[in-house]
Order: structure tokens, then C-alpha cells, then sequence
């Protein structure tokens, strides 16, 4: 049974709708008042809706939610070399809007240790298998004392599939406007579950409204807010964007951040290549789970013209460092707000651009293939015992 987006897991919710674990008794005044506390851990490399949507579920299963992130030297003994380093990853979860709580250089292996130390009820985690160098669960001691909870794993994306876009770039590239599929991916809204945007590639991530407003504050700007606008692709949502963010949002004490995310054509347009990464979809979730974020505009104009200003009251727009390209005019997209004195350009002291990220994937391509072959050789193991489990103990049932 579904609900509220993750697995019914057996908890009662309290009268203040707060989750109980399974075995609390949920009529008592103590469990009515007492705060749920929930762990998730996990690597966060390459931060994704995906990772975003796990700890969006998690939280809805309780009221505080820790997260804890594994050093690098963890993940490349068990895994192979992370694309970020952890200080990249651990500003990267701390920018996730349902994260309470960071914990720096978390175990590996989760244990009710670890869940005690922080005084949490029960670990969340996505559907999918994860392995220790050795092969064994690294929930292993939680499940058997049941203090672990499952969470839906977000289809369509993932660390290794993000990897594999970035390097399908060396060997493919956009042909622009000239693309056939170029007007139907303008209304790409319904595509089949084999579509694939012309733009990413091989994105198989099918957008809903449901999934928006999941993601959404739903919060409208209230009076004496200062309605800030800034637009782009946020490809590939990093630690650059979340820095640029953080420093857009430091610029008034009410602010609203509005971002403006352009469709997959124009980000082509003036970035090449295989650009974007991520379809206008994926890029939407990626912003709305940021906590700088109030609200996004899906498919904004280049340029940023009087109506939308007016139709947003915007006060003040803001652009980072990076070249603004000109519109296809050949204007200034900016022209209208520097008119009306309300643009500021911003220096997040932060240079990381999708590029560079790109750059880190395709010098280490060899490196990144072999760590990705090596996980779903062990998954695949895993699976096919699993399968053999399941097949001997139906043939013992049968035998009975």
C-alpha cells in the first residue's frame, strides 16, 4: 500500500499527524508530544531529485531527519572515487530543504549504534541494494531489529545514470534547431515511458503535477517579502548553483526567491554540445528541493521582460558571474531590469559550472565505467541469491 508518496510501513500516526514506529503505543499523552526522529545516510554524490525525493519521503514518515554523509575515503573503499568531495556533498545535503540535521563522515554501515548516538527511532532508505566492499547488506543489523523503513528509490535517475549522460557527450552532440524532434519536445509534457528527450538523451523520467507539488512550498510572498528573480538552466544542480542561491537569498532580510528555469532548447541554444544534462523536468525538481528556493517558473523566457517583471512584482534580479549571452536578437535579455535599476550582478565566490563537472566525469571516465560495472556486478550477485532463497523455500513449502 501506498501513501503520502512512501511504503505503509505498519506506524500509526498521532493526533498531531506525526508518524509512531511500529510497537509505540500512539494512544499515550508521552507518544502523542514525543518528536519522531529518522536517519538517512548514504554517499550524496552527484545530489540529484532522486537523492532529494528519498529525504522528502523520510521526513514525511516523522518530524526531525538527520542526515549523515560518508567520507570519501569510505565510498572509494567501498565503492570507487566519488565525482564530489565531501565538503561539496556535505553543503550539498545541507541545501536540501527536508534535512533537520548534517552529519559529517558517517558510518558506512548503518548500526543501531549509530541510530542510539543520535537518538533517532528508525533509518530510511531507498528500495535499492546497497553493499559493503565484502557484499553484505549495509542495513543488515537495523532490518533485524526493525528499526529500518523503505522509502520508493525515484525511476529514472540516478548516480550512475547521470555519469553515463555525461559521458554519452564525448560521442554525441546535438544538432540544434535542426533536430526533427525539436517542436514536439517543446510541449514534451506526455511523453511514453521509451521517450527520450532529444536534449538529454536518455532521460526516462516521466513528470507529474503530483510530483511537483510534492516538491513545491506552496507558499505565496507575503507582504514586506522582497521578491528576487533569477534566471537559468541549473543543469546539473551543484554546489556552484546552491552557493549562487544561498548568496541571492542573503540579499534581503524577507526574501523570495523566484527562479526562472529555461526550456531544454534555449539552454541548447546558447550552450552547445549535449546541453542540458537534465530535461526541464528533472532540472525543476532539482531547484524546488533547494531551501533557497520559494518558487520556480517552468520554461521562463530568455529574456527578462516587463511582463514578467510586472506580472511577478519583481523587486530586484540577480545573475552570477558567468557570460550572459545575448538574446537571439542579439539583445541584452537583462536590458528591462538594468532600465529599472533593479539588477545586481553576484559573486558567490563559488566558479564550479556544469562544464567542469563534465570535465571531472570524462577525465575519470575509465575510473567512473569500472566502479559502475563492479556495483551491478555485486547487485546482480545479490539478486540471484535472493531469487535461489526464495525458489528453495517455495520448493520446501511444496514438499509440505
Amino acid at each position: 500500500m501506498m501513501k503520502n508518496g512512501h511504503h505503509s510501513t505498519g506506524e500509526q500516526r498521532d493526533d498531531a499527524g506525526r508518524t509512531q514506529p511500529s510497537g509505540s503505543s500512539g494512544c499515550s499523552p508521552e507518544n502523542r508530544k514525543r518528536v519522531v526522529r529518522l536517519w538517512c545516510d548514504g554517499c550524496y554524490d552527484m545530489v540529484h531529485y532522486g537523492h532529494s525525493n528519498q529525504l522528502r519521503q523520510a521526513k514525511a514518515m516523522g518530524d526531525y531527519l538527520i542526515v549523515g554523509v560518508h567520507t570519501d575515503a569510505e565510498i572509494s573503499k567501498h565503492k570507487g572515487p566519488p565525482v564530489f568531495t565531501q565538503e561539496e556533498r556535505y553543503k550539498m545535503v545541507r541545501a536540501i530543504k527536508w534535512v533537520d540535521e548534517m552529519i559529517e563522515g558517517a558510518p558506512y554501515v548503518t548500526t543501531l549504534e549509530t541510530l542510539d548516538k543520535y537518538n533517532c527511532d528508525f533509518c530510511v532508505h531507498g528500495d535499492d541494494i546497497t553493499l559493503t566492499v565484502d557484499g553484505k547488506d549495509t542495513y543488515e543489523e537495523v532490518k533485524r531489529e526493525g528499526r529500518y523503513r523503505e522509502c520508493r528509490r525515484t525511476q529514472g535517475v540516478s548516480t550512475t545514470d547521470l555519469v553515463g549522460r555525461m559521458l554519452l557527450m564525448t560521442k554525441t552532440h546535438h544538432s540544434n534547431m535542426d533536430n526533427p524532434d525539436y517542436q514536439q519536445h517543446t510541449d514534451n509534457f506526455g511523453k511514453g515511458p521509451k521517450g527520450h528527450s532529444p536534449w538529454t538523451g536518455v532521460s526516462q523520467f516521466l513528470q507529474t503535477s503530483q510530483k511537483i507539488i510534492q516538491f513545491a512550498s506552496g507558499k505565496e510572498p507575503q507582504a514586506g517579502d522582497t521578491i528576487i528573480y533569477v534566471a537559468g538552466a541549473f543543469d546539473l544542480f551543484h554546489i556552484g548553483h546552491v552557493d549562487f542561491l544561498e548568496m541571492v537569498y542573503k540579499q534581503a532580510e524577507r526574501p523570495y526567491v523566484i527562479v526562472g528555469l529555461h526550456f531544454d532548447q534555449e539552454v541548447n541554444r546558447y550552450k552547445g554540445k549535449n546541453y542540458p544534462i537534465m530535461n526541464i523536468h528533472e532540472r525543476t525538481l532539482s531547484v524546488l528541493a533547494c531551501r533557497y528556493v520559494s518558487e520556480v517558473v517552468i520554461g521562463a523566457p530568455y529574456a527578462v521582460g516587463k511582463d514578467l517583471l510586472d506580472h511577478f512584482k519583481v523587486d530586484l534580479v540577480c545573475h552570477g558571474k558567468t557570460e550572459v549571452i545575448p538574446d537571439k536578437d542579439t539583445s541584452d535579455p537583462y536590458a528591462e531590469p538594468k532600465k529599472r535599476g533593479i539588477f545586481r550582478s553576484i559573486d558567490s565566490g563559488n566558479n564550479l559550472t556544469t562544464d567542469d563537472i563534465v570535465q571531472r566525469i570524462i577525465e575519470n571516465r575509465l575510473q567512473f565505467e569500472a566502479r559502475n560495472q563492479k556495483k551491478e556486478a555485486k547487485e546482480m550477485a545479490v539478486i540471484e541469491a535472493m531469487k535461489k532463497k526464495e525458489q528453495s523455500e517455495g520448493g520446501a513449502q511444496v514438499a509440505h
